[in-house]
């Protein structure tokens, strides 16, 4: 499966830190969509992550869904089904939680123009989002594993950093 078949409208789904912004980023230059960091509509640009009040956050997100061409990273699973009702197709990242944990380090001390970061955000690391990342997100991770397995939606799963990787080379993606 490739990019063509997803569609327009591309959700990207997978563990904190696993390169979905960065993935978004890159299609939405090779396809000429719009991406969509959900991150950046959840928290407040300027502040050390404070989101925003739900209903803002939430308006924010059914505007952009309604757009005909868009690419979105991230979860927020509460806002989920109305974004899948609207998508034309599904990418599946799936990193480790070790991995994940490296790459939330690493790129909190050292990625400091990182794409999907807030705008004028400090960026420290959060004993709150290791415990999310270590604790709440492998959960998550086979929760939406099995999304694929259950919709109608064309979907890709990419379960390692590897086949990230030849997906980016097979597409014509550049980071």
């Amino acid at each position: 499966m490739t990019l063509d078949d997803l569609g327009p409208r591309i959700c990207i789904l997978g563990p904190s830190n696993s390169g979905k912004s960065t993935l978004a980023a890159a299609i939405g230059r090779a396809r000429g969509l719009p991406a969509v960091h959900l991150d950046q509509l959840q928290h407040l640009p300027g502040t050390d992550w404070v989101q925003r009040p739900e209903a803002e956050f939430g308006a924010l997100h059914d505007a952009v869904i309604a757009g005909e061409r868009w690419v979105i990273d991230g979860n927020y699973s509460r806002l989920l089904p109305q974004r899948l009702e609207r998508a034309t197709g599904i990418i599946a990242l799936d990193l480790s939680t070790a991995r994940s944990l490296w790459r939330y380090v690493r790129r909190t001390l050292f990625e400091r123009d990182r794409v999907g970061a807030l705008d004028g955000g400090r960026e420290r690391v959060k004993w709150e989002m290791i415990h999310h990342i270590a604790v709440a997100t492998p959960p998550r991770s086979r929760r939406q594993a099995a999304l694929l397995e259950t919709t109608d939606l064309p979907g890709i799963r990419l379960p390692n950093p590897k086949a990230l990787t030849d997906f980016y080379r097979a597409q014509g993606l550049t980071r």
